[in-house]
């Protein structure tokens, strides 16, 4: 796992995710999936930009089926952006990194 992404499952993802101080970006992926792949780098970059102010995270599908399921996931990668709690953003698929920033500038 990089440097400043926490990998997360059901088990945790209440506790990091839910319950967080500061808001979250979960990256929903599973090893298999090409787009996941190509996504990571753009990820990884951002956690290093916005690391003081959003935690990052990252959630395999194939080893927690539960909180996938909850949210309604049906196509990864899927980020999906926590603030309090709540759902503020989710994006489906490979995007331009500027439409994450816009995502992760929304929730700090």
């Amino acid at each position: 796992m990089a440097e400043g992404i926490m990998e997360i499952d059901d088990g945790n993802f209440e506790a990091e995710v839910l319950q967080a101080d500061k808001p979250v970006m979960v990256d929903f992926w599973a090893p298999w999936c090409g787009p996941c792949k190509a996504i990571a780098p753009m990820v990884e970059d951002l956690a290093g930009s916005f690391g003081d102010k959003v935690k990052f995270a990252k959630c395999n599908v194939d080893n927690s089926p539960v909180t996938p399921s909850k949210y309604g996931i049906k196509a990864i990668p899927t980020l999906i952006f926590f603030k309090d709690g709540d759902v503020v953003e989710q994006i489906t698929g490979m995007v331009a990194k500027s439409k994450l920033e816009d995502a992760l500038n929304k929730v700090t």
